[in-house]
């Protein structure tokens, strides 16, 4: 069974940073494009960065750039997503996403492989 697998969510107060890690288990993703996603009660899956197979381009909403960074851990197999400066606006589920690297990236049903998500909540 493929799985991806979210850790690192909490509760941080704004300005704070966290790092939200996938670790996918069932096959390896390491020439995949890996992304994370958001969601918030009510609202559509939202795209936040992803990087790609091969070259590792990432690419970022522009709500989220210059404050997180994603990249792939030290096992090649594992992705992160850092987060600086946390606005209450970032509250949601985060969801780490992989789809063969090629095509459009930020949109969400372009994925078949998904994560359950964890919430990251920002108090103001």
């Amino acid at each position: 069974q493929v799985r991806l697998v979210e850790s690192g969510g909490g509760l941080v107060q704004a300005g704070d940073s966290l790092r939200l890690s996938c670790a996918p288990s069932g096959r390896t993703f390491g020439n995949y494009a890996m992304a994370w996603f958001r969601q918030t009660p009510g609202l559509e899956r939202e795209f936040v960065a992803v990087i790609t197979g091969g070259y590792s381009t990432t690419y970022y909403a522009d709500s989220v750039k210059g404050r997180f960074t994603i990249g792939r851990g030290d096992a090649k197999n594992t992705v992160f997503l850092q987060m600086n400066s946390l606005k209450p606006e970032d509250r949601a589920a985060y969801y780490c996403a992989a789809k063969v690297s090629m095509g459009t990236f930020d949109k969400s049903d372009a994925y078949p492989y998904w994560g359950q998500g964890v919430q990251v909540t920002v108090s103001s």
